[in-house]
């Protein structure tokens, strides 16, 4: 009685610490997170270098952890600043009248007679929805300015956070095996069952972030190339957003290629529209309809439905960290069940076979001989 009076309570402070810890690390979730997603990426280039370097954990952990500096950390940091400034300056005509969003819509009203007539059948306000999207666009470039604001002002934050996120990765690729190791020892899961799920972790994290990362330097590229070439200001900006919402499949850059191809329509440069058309239907939507089954898809072992709908929900409840979080938590939902399936099928065998074994063997002769 007093061994289970203390077992109990051990395992409630246990339980009450370990939330406690949680709780203390709440505000640093994407900081560890990204860290665990660059160490699942990066090891096998950390697994490749400890080979060459015969097991000399720190060199290796460290020029890995350069690598993804190079190849990931410096190029994003860039780009953030090329893109803030490009926003600010955007702000600033949309201030200074230079953009003016309402002489947009009127364009296309104008020129496409059937939008009048549809706006009239719903009736709806053409003066209101001028208003509404200078409103829209004003609100938007204040956001985006407050943020590069925000951004510029909390630059020691955001370099903390960036060093304490290299600083775990360095561990991480150090000590992944062996925290690996200690972590199937401490969770009651049984260890093929835990040796199982850390593997579909670092499979989907990996298929994920290379698959959506790709497929959005793509589509951002092709975007902010034919934007270029077309003419159409503030290409890089462009690029970056179709990048950006290219994490939603399917529909991700054709919200931003369609509205200008429809204004180019109306404003008259037929030509530039009909390219622009053709190549974002043709090759920028190629390219999600082609390498997303492929890379993320194949990869993560889910349907394209369910990588659809675990993006949407996962950006939507957790911001820029669920096109992971999403289809990573699919993935372990359908991991778990499997794995409950099958026990549950091994453990409880299927009813015909227990009543065959309960038919008597008199009674089986009686009913052989019935037949």
């Amino acid at each position: 009685m007093q061994q289970k009076l203390e077992t109990r309570t051990f395992l409630l402070f246990l339980l009450i610490v370990s939330v406690g810890f949680l709780l203390i690390l709440k505000p640093f979730f994407g900081t560890i997170f990204w860290a665990c997603a660059i160490t699942v990426i990066f090891y096998p280039l950390q697994q490749w270098l400890l080979e060459r370097l015969k097991g000399r954990t720190n060199i290796s952990a460290l020029l890995t952890l350069t690598a993804c500096i190079l190849i990931v950390v410096l190029p994003v940091t860039l780009l953030i600043s090329s893109v803030i400034a490009e926003g600010a300056n955007a702000y600033k005509k949309l201030e200074a009248g230079e953009i003016n969003p309402a002489q947009y819509i009127e364009q296309i009203r104008t020129a496409f007679p059937a939008v009048q007539e549809t706006l009239d059948r719903f009736d709806v306000d053409v003066a209101k929805l001028k208003e509404g999207a200078l409103n829209l666009s004003m609100t938007a470039g204040k956001w985006a300015a407050q943020n590069a604001l925000s951004i510029g002002q909390n630059t020691f934050k955001l370099l903390l956070n960036t060093c304490l996120m290299l600083y775990l990765t360095f561990f991480l690729l150090r000590d992944g095996n062996y925290l690996l190791e200690l972590l199937i020892r401490a969770l009651p899961l049984g260890d093929a069952r835990e040796r199982m799920l850390f593997a579909k972790f670092g499979e989907v994290t990996r298929a994920t972030i290379k698959g959506n990362l790709v497929i959005a330097v793509i589509q951002g590229t092709l975007g902010g190339l034919i934007f270029w070439v077309l003419g159409i200001p503030g290409a890089l900006l462009w690029g970056v957003v179709m990048a950006v919402l290219s994490l939603i499949p399917a529909v991700g850059p054709a919200i931003v290629w369609v509205p200008v191809s429809i204004y180019l329509f109306a404003t008259g440069d037929n030509v530039k529209g009909i390219i622009l058309v053709a190549f974002g239907a043709g090759v920028i939507g190629l390219v999600d309809n082609i390498l997303r089954p492929i890379l993320v898809g194949r990869d993560t072992k889910l349907p394209d439905y369910i990588v659809l709908l675990s993006t949407l929900g996962g950006l939507g409840l957790f911001g820029i960290n669920g096109f992971v979080v999403g289809p990573l938590v699919a993935a372990l939902f359908i991991a778990f069940w499997g794995i409950f399936i099958r026990e549950v099928h091994i453990l409880a065998p299927d009813q015909d076979e227990e009543d065959k074994q309960e038919v008597p063997p008199t009674t089986q002769s009686k009913q052989d001989s019935v037949v």
